[in-house]
């Protein structure tokens, strides 16, 4: 599969010590995203399979040998089985298109799985950075680092009108897409996640699913990312984004909370403790079944309501789970393909085992 002797265990997708993080219980994870494409070869649509194999060996070679903050680690995605690439989609460090096209295609992770640098997926370079909570700012500086650190060895497509060049017309400019998971189910409760549609059309946003573009939402996870970059420095987008968009739509949802609280708190509690009970008993578990029961939990979590019954249980806890129920993490832990129905099995085990320790 790679350079490597495996993926790490447990979650290390950004995602980790949620709860010193901040905005930790309504936004999951940041993301920066910087694209960049080689001057004088054409866009990977448009590149031959000799050019594509070029800016594959050129990129893996400049990773693993030149000096970067973290060392990574490369893998080859046309060597790799299935589902070693959905282990990447699960873990955010590929997308779902970068896993399906695999000829010419590789990806770079840092052992610490925080950053990762696709190559050939819809740009030559997609170089990313996940942090924990909302820490927009934090990766913004690390990935451009990253990508100056990449840009010394290469000649970037660049025009002085355009900026840099992309294969996608929203990233032409400065490239760079700033994006936060969100956890919004206290909106979808009270019937007002159209205020973060209308906010993100009003603001240039883009709202996608759990996996981003073309995924849909599971357990109430929206991922909000900005989507002009032309004409606008890497600072202005950074300071309307961390500082106005984000914590805009994070008080939309806990004054929603609030609302649930003060007006429906019995029935928001029995909507908790039925998901605790059923996730704690249940020996059959399809994914959307455990994403909107984890997502209930979750809630439960950050408004405290669970540290009388179950104290132990934490933000930590639960997205932790949301990432082992997932399907190439169940097939990890048990270490061999699984049919579907034993899958519900497995992940019902999972889930009681780490919840009550059954």
């Amino acid at each position: 599969m790679s350079d490597h002797d495996g993926m790490n265990d447990g979650d290390q997708t950004g995602q980790d010590g949620q709860q010193a993080t901040p905005g930790a219980d309504v936004v999951l994870s940041s993301r920066v995203r910087i694209a960049r494409n080689l001057d004088g070869i054409p866009f990977v649509n448009k590149a031959s399979s000799e050019q594509c194999e070029y800016v594959v060996k050129t990129a893996r070679h400049l990773l693993l040998h030149v000096p970067l903050e973290d060392q990574m680690i490369w893998i080859d995605l046309e060597q790799s089985s299935s589902h070693e690439r959905q282990l990447l989609v699960e873990r955010h460090l590929i997308s779902r298109q970068h896993a399906d096209n695999t000829i010419h295609r590789g990806v770079a992770v840092a052992e610490n799985e925080q950053a990762s640098v696709m190559v050939n997926e819809e740009d030559h370079v997609r170089i990313q950075v996940l942090r924990p909570g909302l820490q927009i700012q934090d990766a913004a500086k690390a990935c451009l680092r990253l990508d100056e650190s990449i840009g010394t060895h290469v000649d970037y497509a660049y025009r002085e009108r355009w900026g840099y060049l992309s294969a996608c017309p929203t990233n032409v400019g400065t490239g760079i897409r700033m994006s936060a998971m969100l956890h919004l189910p206290g909106l979808r409760l009270v019937n007002e996640i159209g205020k973060v549609r209308q906010a993100a059309k009003d603001l240039h946003l883009a709202v996608r699913g759990f996996y981003g573009e073309g995924s849909e939402s599971t357990g109430n996870f929206y991922q909000v990312s900005n989507q002009i970059t032309l004409g606008r420095s890497e600072e202005d987008i950074l300071e309307e984004f961390e500082g106005v968009i984000i914590p805009g739509l994070v008080q939309f949802e806990q004054t929603a909370r609030q609302v649930l609280l003060d007006k429906h708190r019995r029935s928001l509690e029995d909507r908790v403790f039925r998901a605790f009970g059923t996730l704690g008993t249940a020996r059959m578990l399809k994914l959307d079944e455990a994403m909107k029961l984890l997502s209930r939990l979750r809630l439960g979590v950050c408004l405290d309501m669970l540290k009388d019954a179950a104290d132990t249980i934490t933000l930590d806890t639960v997205n932790t789970l949301m990432l082992m129920v997932q399907p190439g993490h169940l097939r990890q832990h048990v270490g061999t393909q699984i049919s579907p129905e034993d899958a519900r099995g497995v992940r019902a085990d999972l889930v009681r085992d780490i919840l009550i320790g059954e």
